[in-house]
């Protein structure tokens, strides 16, 4: 027999540390981005999505899968800040060198010739956006840029970034070169706690090589309302203007994606104004801890007539303040529990739900061990409930 218990479920004390993800917010606002997802890093809740797995033109925000590989090989000590690499003068170079009748796009200057630092041409790609620093450091790192582009594909795939598929380092437009605005995020994401050493980049906002000074062409870095430490813009005539932003506001960080957009100012001041909602709008709620006990569930001819319902593991959750006020919870088993049962034994489920937000489900074990009755006392047991049913019913 399934049987459900509904309560309100208090907030509980206590810290929880359960990655969660699913939408959380009740999709009232609203965008003009063609593509845009927001989320909270520390629980992967989603505040708020739009076409968020659509695949898409993602421009120069690709550049960050690049960065992501480089970052991996320092962390290794694959690689070094430090390491210097020269410039050749290749047919790699000669693509996006910046001359007038070559269309390179954003560029660092690096000339044929150059000994330049893998520093220097991290910071080329993340202040400048230089399409030619993106190729220089594949040829550091690879050997070849399409070797380095395998590289690209294969950690997609370890990420778990099922909408992307990279053709070149830099973002080039391509019909095969695509990814999401949920990859991105997430790939924003993993940059951000990964790599807390070399994270910092991103903030910089300006930087100068071959005697040319360039300002990072994220300009949310500018706005202090919004405490943005990062990402990457992009821009191509197919997919318009978009940013992969994070911003971290009393401890708590955020990151967003949005792309799409018809011009610079128009996708920093959304991208502010989503920022802004999410912080504004959204708090991080400690709902369960692990071993709490949540309710008591019957038990069919045990030593006990009930068992604890236990949470088996801690739960956090980003939810929409005011949803949160009115959220519930239900308790779901197929009861009575026939005994014998083992302590850790799952034998529940707990739905939390909220206006706006889509029910989540959690395990609920077993609190303690229940034998079974013996002899005379399970007749006369089964004899009463056969009579009077079961209390829980």
């Amino acid at each position: 027999m399934k049987l459900k218990k509904s309560f309100r479920l208090l907030i509980l004390a206590g810290i929880a540390s359960t990655s969660l993800m699913g939408s959380v917010s009740a999709q009232t606002m609203s965008t003009p981005a063609k593509q845009a997802i927001l989320i909270e890093a520390s629980t992967g809740d989603i505040l708020f999505e739009k076409n968020a797995d659509e695949k898409m033109t993602p421009s120069s925000m690709s550049k960050l899968m690049t960065v992501y590989i480089a970052f991996q090989q320092l962390k290794s000590g694959s690689l070094s800040l430090d390491d210097e690499f020269t410039v050749e003068d290749s047919p790699v170079w000669r693509r996006w060198r910046n001359t007038s009748t070559n269309d390179t796009g954003s560029t660092m200057y690096v000339n044929a010739g150059d000994t330049v630092t893998i520093a220097d041409l991290l910071r080329g790609i993340i202040v400048q956006s230089g399409n030619d620093a993106c190729a220089q450091l594949a040829l550091a790192i690879a050997g070849d840029v399409g070797v380095f582009v395998n590289m690209m594909n294969d950690e997609a795939a370890n990420l778990g970034l099922t909408n992307s598929h990279f053709m070149n380092t830099n973002g080039w437009p391509d019909p095969e070169h695509y990814m999401s605005a949920h990859d991105i995020a997430t790939l924003s994401l993993a940059i951000a706690t990964e790599f807390p050493e070399y994270y910092p980049i991103f903030a910089e906002k300006q930087f100068s090589y071959a005697g040319v000074n360039q300002p990072n062409r994220n300009r949310l870095l500018y706005r202090d309302r919004v405490h943005s430490d990062g990402l990457k813009t992009g821009h191509t005539e197919d997919g318009g203007y978009g940013l992969a932003s994070s911003a971290l506001m009393d401890g708590r960080r955020l990151v967003l994606v949005v792309n799409g957009m018809t011009s610079d100012n128009a996708r920093i001041n959304e991208s502010e104004r989503l920022l802004n909602y999410g912080f504004r709008n959204f708090g991080i709620y400690d709902m369960l801890k692990a071993g709490q006990t949540i309710d008591q569930a019957d038990v069919w001819l045990g030593e006990d007539a009930t068992v604890p319902l236990v949470a088996e593991e801690d739960v956090t959750l980003s939810m929409n303040k005011q949803a949160r006020r009115n959220m519930t919870a239900k308790v779901i088993y197929d009861g009575p529990i026939a005994a014998p049962i083992q302590k850790g034994q799952p034998i529940a489920t707990l739905e939390l739900s909220a206006d706006g937000m889509e029910t989540k489900s959690f395990p609920l074990v077993a609190g303690a061990d229940v034998d079974t009755l013996g002899g005379f006392s399970r007749i006369k047991a089964a004899f009463s409930y056969m009579l009077m049913g079961s209390a829980g019913d």
